[in-house]
């Protein structure tokens, strides 16, 4: 159950909750500045958050294909050629899972893949270091792995993985 979290779009200036939120979930998302994050928010091409009580709780952030975004990731994905909306990333607040919110933000980047007439939905989640709880949450959502990378110079290696649209 949601318990009445609001979904709505991000701004600019979200950035500094959206980092705290984020620094929070490291190592599974990587640690990132208010400068960069805004950054992220302008390449989006959707970037929602979840409110309770005036507090932002969760959030995603997703690029179209084409975004000029030079992630690792998201240009594996754009090399292999299938249409797809690309999860940058999702979080959570910890004190907020378990609330259903994870699948209400991936509804609506669902929802945006089949508007825009993409077939698929991808992101990547760490094997190492390990998180195991996401790989579990995504495998629910219909997930899928399509690939392996090393990324920051062999520090991080993610299992690539997509969804399709129509599930």
């Amino acid at each position: 159950m949601t318990d009445r979290a609001a979904l709505r779009h991000l701004e600019s200036a979200d950035a500094p909750a959206l980092v705290t939120l984020n620094d929070a979930a490291h190592p599974a998302v990587p640690i990132t500045s208010a400068d960069e994050m805004r950054a992220l928010l302008e390449l989006a091409g959707l970037a929602l958050g979840l409110e309770r009580d005036g507090a932002l709780v969760g959030f995603v952030i997703a690029m179209h294909p084409g975004a000029a975004y030079a992630s690792e990731n998201f240009r594996w994905f754009e090399a292999r050629g299938t249409g797809h909306v690309y999860v940058d990333r999702i979080v959570v607040a910890e004190s907020e899972r378990g609330r259903g919110l994870g699948p209400v933000l991936y509804d609506a980047v669902f929802t945006e893949a089949r508007r825009l007439g993409h077939p698929e939905v991808t992101c990547e989640v760490n094997l190492d270091p390990p998180n195991p709880g996401s790989l579990a949450f995504h495998s629910r959502l219909g997930f899928v792995q399509v690939g392996t990378q090393a990324t920051k110079g062999g520090s991080i290696t993610v299992a690539l993985m997509a969804a399709p649209v129509e599930r």
